[in-house]
Parts: C-alpha cells; structure tokens; sequence
C-alpha cells in the first residue's frame, strides 16, 4: 500500500525530468520540450520508508519513456551519481529523487513483479483521517514463473543506465542485478513478448495492446 499526501511540490516531479531526461543515453524527444505523464504505477517498500514510483512519460512529442524513481527523505550514501534532484514537498519536506536503478530499495521489488506477478501498490489519500483509494492509471501483469524471488544482495549500473544496450530496436535497456537475477528495465517501452524466463508489461487508457516494462535476462 502507498500512502500518498495531497501536496505541493517544488519543482515538480515532471519539471525534475525536463532538466534531467536529455542527459540520458536512453532519452528520445525533443530536449527542453515540457514533459508529459502518461501512466504511472508505484511498488512498496517493505520497511515504508522509501517511496518507489515508476513513471511514463514524454518530452514533447516523444516516445514514451519510463523513469522509475525512488524518494527518500536524506540522501543515499554513494548514489550521487544516480541523483536526479531534490524537491521541496510541502508535507513531508525535502525529499531526494533517485533513477531507482540505482537505488537497493527497487531490484528486489521489480523482481518480485517480474517473477512473481506481485503487481503493484494500491494508492491511497488520508483525507481528514479517513483513507480515499487513488484509481491506478494503468494495469501490470507479470509472470508466475515459480522461481524463488530474490531479496539481495542488490547492484545497479551507473548513472547513465549502468549496462545500457541503446540501439533502435530494442528501446534501450538499464541492466539491474538481485542474487542470481539479472533484470532489463525497458527505458522506451513498446508492444513485446514476454521473454519465457519473465517479464512485466502493463497498459493504459489509448494504450491497448501491453507493451514490455521489464523482463529477466
């Protein structure tokens, strides 16, 4: 479950990826174009403490891009490299936006959607003590491969999408490993296959037919 609060943001989490996006090898679209949302799902931490929200977006007229991001509430030792900027968040104060490619808190917990169907968190807003439910903005489906899930220990690459394959046809890839796993986290998703060794795909209003989110390499 994500408790979300109802709160201003500054800069907002889209003005973020307008500055950050371009800097990518993965990034398409126009550099300095406003950035859209499409979609987003979030995952949960298990200890409560880190947010972990992936959003798809666009900059411009782009394709759409997927930025998982998690958000702490100090900064995460030796991750520099993987910080896409801090926001002032009118509720819980200042927050540090990770690419949670980079971040230990995420691996774990998309391997659990890719090999485990562990879909994602429901989203709620306490609204005067009392908790409304946030309709999800699109739809996961994951595999049930019956492979143990991973829990540790956790590598990510760098910050420009560690091992990165960014050719035209596969819509670039950040590499993410948990135990044995190796994880492809699909930076420009487009309708796919789900890989028999796993994967996660999801869709969306105007976005009928699921495209690749990730899979198991």
């Amino acid at each position: 479950m994500a408790l979300l609060h109802r709160a201003e943001l500054r800069p907002s989490k889209l003005e973020l990826l307008a500055g950050w996006l371009p800097g990518r090898q993965w990034f398409a679209g126009e550099a300095g174009a406003p950035v859209s949302r499409v979609a987003a799902y979030r995952f949960d931490d298990p200890a409560g403490e880190v947010g972990v929200e992936t959003l798809l977006v666009r900059a411009g007229d782009g394709p759409v891009l997927q930025v998982p991001l998690t958000y702490r509430g100090a900064p995460l030792a030796g991750a520099d490299e993987h910080l896409v900027g801090v926001i002032e968040h009118s509720v819980l104060g200042r927050r540090w936006a990770y690419d949670a490619c980079g971040d230990p808190v995420y691996p774990p917990l998309l391997a659990a959607a890719v090999l485990a169907d562990a879909g994602q968190a429901e989203e709620y807003f306490e609204v005067d003590g009392k908790r409304e439910a946030r309709p999800a903005s699109m739809t996961l489906s994951g595999s049930r491969t019956g492979r143990p899930v991973p829990t540790g220990p956790v590598s990510a690459g760098s910050a420009d999408g560690g091992a990165v394959s960014a050719g035209p046809g596969d819509g670039g890839v950040t590499v993410v490993r948990v135990g044995d796993v190796e994880l492809a986290v699909v930076r420009r998703p487009a309708p796919a296959d789900v890989p028999a060794a796993g994967g996660l795909a999801g869709t969306w209003p105007g976005q009928d037919e699921p495209v690749l989110l990730a899979y198991a390499r």
